[in-house]
This record gives structure tokens, sequence and C-alpha cells, in this order.
């Protein structure tokens, strides 16, 4: 194979890529070429296939048919191992650290030869690998301390000490502050010019124009173009994922609030480790509206909406839904008053092993209208399910059909069916469109601006600052525990809010009512 294309240098080469999984075609004859020294963006729907063509490059999967190169060299990767030999690392979406470790220790755990690395040397090679690339982070500081923009930099360490000079990244920025992201394209920038090759896989298309070089989109396992991306522009791609276009203006409504229908007062909750993670919050949220919740992860935003749904105990404070307290109220009472809750983990929200018409009933099931005897009425249930199949757009081979075999857009649309079937005035949406591609995206942030302006409550819960900015009426900002700021996104920036998540003081930041 020629390493050689036109004036670039071609680092890696896939052709004719197949990768099967039962009932499922993942890759059907994938071709990929990218150059030494460019960022190279793969951009899909979910179950495009590009998760798994990046997971066959690093070794954990072997492809069926088709052939590797590898700087010019016919390579067979069988294992993670193999390709840190050809020096190929990968950063995966959700970090693989061991937290009561430190720095240095993650980097050289698992090596072969870590006896040649004792822990001066390794930690001074880190201090030099930081140096020169601009990742700032301590190689002594414990995991648990870091924020998870650093906890990323120890990752890209990891690969870097392999002596990695192709980078794999999944979803790099899902979980970082925009200065965090801003941070990345610098480091990433500075090691193409030293002739790194970066690949990374992103949902965010303004990051594929930002970030990338090139971009190379795949649907349905397959190719449908590369291209540059200086030449193209989030629309196109967009329409090259789904096959369609799609509108990315948001269309709300101007806001008519109405009374306070869900209360948290003075609230104070443990985390896992038995240390306060939600401190003292008081938040208000009215009929009609949508407040946001923003942070970046493990800042007490999980163990408030745990608390509120009433699946973690409250310290001090109340919670007050529709003037009823709910503070010591089991989850069924709440579920009862008008709680809907839409888990960040979609799983945990489902029971995977169930099929889907069981998940859409699964809270509903008491209902007089499926309880007419002493046995359900399995042809209303069939009639309600249908339905709500049909209303949400849910893409599915039959009722019957287990949940975990859905893709993730439609999982999520059960989810989202099932919590809104019961019209609950209060609405708990954690990570709504987590993870999922533009077009699931697109229905999911139209139905909640739908939800919001038919009158319903929504608590919004996302690390996404452009859903929080496009979707919020007002935007509480959580940074180890506390609100440090409620702001309204129309006279705030995503730079502010960003400062406001990393524990800085924007200078506009109060209490918005």
């Amino acid at each position: 194979m020629n390493k050689a294309v036109g004036k670039q240098e071609t680092v890696v080469v896939m052709r004719d890529i197949v990768k099967k999984f039962p009932g499922v075609i993942a890759n059907a004859g994938v071709d990929l070429s990218v150059y030494k020294g460019e960022i190279h963006a793969l951009l899909g729907e979910n179950g495009a296939g590009k998760t798994t063509l990046m997971n066959i490059l690093y070794g954990i999967y072997q492809q069926d048919e088709g052939k590797i190169w590898v700087n010019g060299e016919s390579v067979a990767i069988k294992s993670p191992q193999d390709a840190i030999k050809l020096g190929i690392g990968m950063i995966h979406q959700h970090f693989r650290l061991v937290i009561t470790h430190t720095v240095a220790e993650n980097v050289i755990l698992g090596l072969r030869d870590r006896l040649l690395f004792p822990a001066r040397a390794a930690e001074k090679r880190i201090r030099d690998l930081s140096t020169r690339y601009g990742i700032k982070v301590d190689p002594n500081a414990y995991i648990w301390q870091l924020s998870a923009g650093e906890q990323q930099r120890v990752e890209i360490l990891k690969a870097l000490f392999r002596g990695a000079r192709i980078l794999i990244l999944d979803e790099p920025t899902s979980m970082l502050t925009p200065q965090e992201t801003e941070e990345l394209l610098a480091t990433l920038r500075q090691m193409t010019q030293e002739g790194y090759t970066i690949i990374f896989i992103t949902h965010k298309l303004d990051e594929v124009i930002e970030f990338s070089d090139r971009v190379t989109v795949l649907r349905q396992g397959k190719v449908v173009s590369t291209l540059e991306t200086s030449r193209s522009n989030p629309g196109e791609l967009a329409k090259l994922m789904v096959g369609r276009e799609v509108i990315f203006r948001v269309k709300k409504k101007e806001m008519h609030r109405g009374d306070v229908v869900l209360e948290i007062k003075n609230l104070s909750t443990l985390g896992d480790k038995l240390m306060p993670a939600v401190k003292n919050v008081s938040l208000s949220v009215y009929a009609g509206e949508t407040l946001g919740i923003a942070g970046v992860a493990g800042n007490g935003q999980r163990e408030l909406v745990e608390a509120v749904t009433g699946l973690r105990p409250v310290i001090e404070g109340r919670i007050i839904l529709k003037g009823t307290d709910i503070t010591r109220a089991s989850p069924r009472k709440r579920i009862d008053l008008g709680l809907g809750s839409v888990p960040g983990e979609r799983m945990i929200g489902l029971v995977p092993n169930m099929t889907v018409a069981d998940n859409l009933i699964l809270k509903s099931y008491l209902r007089p209208e499926f309880n007419k005897s002493l046995f359900m009425d399995q042809r209303s249930i069939r009639e309600h399910v249908d339905r709500l199949i049909q209303e949400y757009s849910i893409l599915t081979p039959s009722r019957e059909t287990p949940v975990k075999l859905l893709s993730g857009g439609n999982i999520q649309r059960v989810l989202l069916a099932r919590e809104l079937s019961d019209s609950p005035p209060v609405l708990i949406a954690t990570h709504p469109t987590s993870g999922l591609d533009v077009g699931a995206i697109e229905y999911i942030w139209d139905l909640l601006i739908k939800e919001r302006d038919a009158g319903r409550a929504i608590l919004l819960i996302s690390e996404d600052l452009e859903e929080i900015m496009a979707l919020s009426d007002r935007i509480a900002v959580m940074f180890e525990g506390e609100v440090v700021g409620i702001v309204k996104p129309q006279e705030t920036t995503p730079e502010q809010i960003g400062l406001l998540m990393a524990g800085g003081n924007p200078g506009s930041s109060g209490d918005v009512q």
C-alpha cells in the first residue's frame, strides 16, 4: 500500500472493512484513509458504525473482512496491545482511570516494563510531556481530585507515555467546559504540528468545523462522504448523516410562566462516599418554563436529581411538589403526585430484557383502564402501547421486541413516551440527548419545547451547553454541590456559564427569579 496520496502521507488505511454482529452489519465495506498530522473527524448517527470502526483499529474488535495498513505496512491488530505497539492510542468517552491512584500511577499502570520507570523518572517524563504540549496536570494528584478536563489530560498523557503517534478520541468534549474545550483544541493543534495524527468521534457539528481538517461521514455502516471540513458546513454534514435536512433553529414561544409546581428549599444530601454532595440548594420550577441545571459532571447534579425523585435521602431541607411536601415520600408517591423523570442512564430507567410494551406501561399498569377485572386488560394495553409507538415514532420491529435491542435514540423515545403519557406537571430530564445523533437530538429538543409550551414544568440537567442555552428559560449553574449562579440564556454567554461551571466569577451571575 502506497503511503503517499498526493502531497499527503497516509498513516492509516482501512479498506473494505466488514464487521457483523448477530442480526446487524455494523461496518459494510468501509474505506478510510487518515493523513499524518491531521485531525480527522468521524460523523454518523447512532449505529452508523463509527465507534465499531475505531474499536477495530484499536484492536478491541477484529474485522470479519478487509485489510488495515499503518504507516504503509499491512497489519493484523488483534488486541489493544498490538495497537499500542503500532503507535495507536485511544481515549474513550468514559475515562478508564483508577480514581484512588495518582496521575503518575495511572499513567504507568499496566506497563510490562514499569520497573524501568521508577516513580521519580515517571513523574519527570510526565512533567516533560505536560510542559511540551500544554497539558497541565500534577503527577502526584489523585484522580478523584481532578476535573473532567484534567482527567482527560491524564488519558492523553497515558497514550503519549506509551509512544502513541495516532490518537483516537471518542466524544472528547462531552464533559468539558468551553474553556477546557478550547484548551483541548490548542493541545491537539500543537500535537498535529509535530506530526501526531488525531481521529475523533463527535456528534457536535460545530466542533467538527472548528477542530477537524477532514471529516468522514458514515450512514448505516457505509461511508457516505469524505471531505475537507473547510469546504463544508453543519447543515451539509447533518444532511449527509441522516439523509435529510436538519433544522438547527429552536422555535420556542415566549414563556408564559405559571405557578411554582416544584420547590427545592435549602436542600442538602450526601454523595456515595458519605461526603456532602448537594449543599443548601434552593430552586423553584414554574409551570410553562424550563429550568436548566448546568455543571461539569460530578458537581452534585446526579445527587440532586436522586434526592428529588426519592432515590437518595435528604439530610436537610424540603422538597415540595404542587404544594405537597414530598421530602420523605416514596418514589411511587412522587410519581402519583405528578413527578416524571427521564434518567441520565437510559437502561437504569428501563428493564433491558423486557419488551417495548412492558417498558411503556411500567409506571402505569395500575391505571383502571388496564385493570378492568381480576386480570390486566391486554387489549387496552396493546392499544395504548401501539398509540405511543406511533405518536413518538418509536422504530421497533414490534411491541414485543426487547427494549435493549433498540438504538439509543429509540430507547430514549420509549422513556419519553412512558413519562409523558401520564401528563405529569413536572418532568425531570437528565442528559436527554447524551450520545445521540443530530436527528434524534432535533426530535427530542422539539418534543421538550412543545411540552414546555403546553405548560409543563421541566427541570433539565445537561452538560451540553448548547442544549442548555437552547432549551432553558433560566439556567442554574452548580459547582461543588452548590448553585453558584442563576442566569437567563439571552443575558449571558456560554463562556460566562463555563466560568461559573469551573468555579470562577464571570461578573454577571446572580439570582434570577
